[in-house]
């Protein structure tokens, strides 16, 4: 017999990292369980056990039932058995059972509990006490079949239930029943289609519509009917929001998590695109000022090649698609080739950048109306169909955007129109993200302070009254 030490084979790399637990899954369905104890902590216990299906005896004498157990006995768990037995345990119990869970705060019976339970060769948990578990509960995310289970190996169980909360954003509750019928088809797709590309194709079709919004429909079981149909490819137009990935939405993540393609702006952040499907390509199409753009066209053409080939493409734009994102002619093209397309919207800079500072843009006493204004037209100057005189309103928050080098033509325009040169602005460079730059002033002043902001920065000019709340030293901090 051959043995090859740890230490003979240190060269090779670890293929998976150090576990601080065993994640394992037991079937319960049917089997006897042992819980010891009758307070809220076992009663939690108790009926996650008998929602796996097991028959739940609980011992403990009647005085330590409590309320909550004793209407989970009498309503009935929702799956499996609860039954309440007026006795002290004894080591015998633990006898044949699957699993035994105790809630006891004393060591000596915690330890008189562990020694009967491996005596019995029964895996045993002492609710709360991990030095006394071979075992333990994690947190959970339930969308059974499918059972998501989280741990922090009893280090800190109020990140596990933050990590659940994560989790349970990205999986749709619809999930459930697209899992119960992947599990209804299952012995017909492994009798009817071919093992290889064809079983495969089968399995993504079903994957990809299971993280949509809508249940499995009976067609979605037509196994002949699915394998048969060429593959339908879709585009998804995502706001990825000013950078932050906290400020994306669940169905923003979701769009990200199904993508085969992700055609993404330049001004889309790392930690937007780390929450994205990893089997997913990304394909950089940004366009910024002073730097190589990609066209529209090419761009369009892009997504349209993609899509015929039955790929579900995300098209990631910075801050909102409908507003200023072209969103209109990708649409227009889109539909004009039989292709369907879906919308996910995000937070546009504008209103990142008001949450930011803590500013309402239509503050009543100082605002009626906001608008969202174009910094430039397609020759890179200032579009000559703007309504001026309705812009020189102070009482109208106005917000240009892509504005870096117009500003000074901004500024021209509204003192020609009459505003007063200590009307409030706010000058914005890369809202949301590291390195986000925020100036305050007038409008009299933004000329020579626009000249601190780098070309290349995408930069919105911010004027109206409303914005001159929170001027003490009490407002928000912004950097210079």
């Amino acid at each position: 017999m051959h043995v090859v030490s740890r230490q003979q084979n240190k060269s090779r790399p670890d293929r998976v990292a150090p576990l601080a637990v065993l994640p394992v899954f037991f079937d319960l369905t049917g089997k006897r369980v042992i819980a010891i104890g009758g307070s809220e902590a076992a009663t939690w216990k108790i009926e996650l056990l008998a929602a796996a299906g097991a028959h739940v005896q609980v011992l403990a004498p009647i005085d330590q039932w409590c309320d909550d157990l004793i209407a989970l006995a009498e309503s009935g768990a929702s799956a499996g058995t609860i039954s309440l037995v007026d006795c002290q345990w004894s080591p015998s119990d633990l006898s044949g059972a699957a699993l035994a869970v105790a809630d006891i705060e004393g060591d000596a019976e915690a330890l008189a509990f562990v020694e009967a339970a491996r005596d019995a060769a029964v895996p045993y948990n002492v609710i709360d006490r991990p030095e006394f578990c071979q075992f333990q509960f994690g947190t959970i995310v339930n969308r059974s079949p499918v059972v998501v289970g989280i741990s922090t190996a009893g280090a800190a169980p109020i990140l596990g239930q933050a990590v659940r909360r994560r989790i349970e954003t990205l999986l749709p509750a619809t999930l459930s029943a697209w899992a119960q019928l992947a599990r209804q088809v299952r012995a017909s797709v492994m009798d009817r289609l071919e093992a290889g590309p064809q079983r495969r194709a089968f399995w993504e079709r079903l994957v990809d519509r299971a993280f949509g919004d809508a249940a499995p429909t009976p067609m979605d079981g037509d196994i002949d009917a699915i394998a048969a149909a060429p593959p339908l490819g879709r585009v998804t137009l995502v706001g990825a929001g000013p950078g932050d990935a906290d400020l994306l939405t669940i169905k923003a993540v979701r769009a990200l998590q199904s993508a085969d393609v992700i055609l993404f702006d330049d001004l889309v952040s790392p930690d937007v695109l780390e929450l994205a499907r990893r089997e997913a390509k990304r394909m950089l199409v940004g366009k910024r000022a002073a730097r190589e753009s990609c066209r529209q066209e090419d761009i369009n053409e892009m997504m349209l090649t993609l899509a015929r080939q039955g790929k579900h493409v995300v098209r990631l734009k910075s801050g909102d698609p409908m507003i200023f994102g072209r969103a209109g002619e990708e649409i227009d093209m889109l539909e004009g080739h039989g292709i369907a397309v879906g919308v996910v919207p995000g937070v546009t800079a504008a209103l990142a950048l008001a949450s930011r500072l803590g500013i309402s843009l239509t503050h009543r006493d100082h605002a009626q109306s906001v608008r969202f204004v174009t910094g430039h037209s397609r020759k890179g100057v200032l579009p000559d169909t703007l309504n001026w005189v309705g812009l020189a309103d102070p009482a109208t928050t106005s917000v240009y955007y892509m504005s870096r080098r117009t500003l000074p033509e901004i500024v021209s325009q509204l003192r020609a129109q009459g505003m007063g040169l200590g009307t409030p602005a706010i000058i914005a460079g890369n809202v949301g993200r590291a390195d986000e730059q925020v100036w305050r002033g007038t409008i009299g002043e933004a000329v020579a302070a626009v000249e601190a902001f780098p070309l290349s920065a995408p930069t919105i000019f911010a004027v109206g009254d409303a914005l001159r709340q929170r001027t003490s030293a009490a407002a928000i901090a912004v950097s210079a």
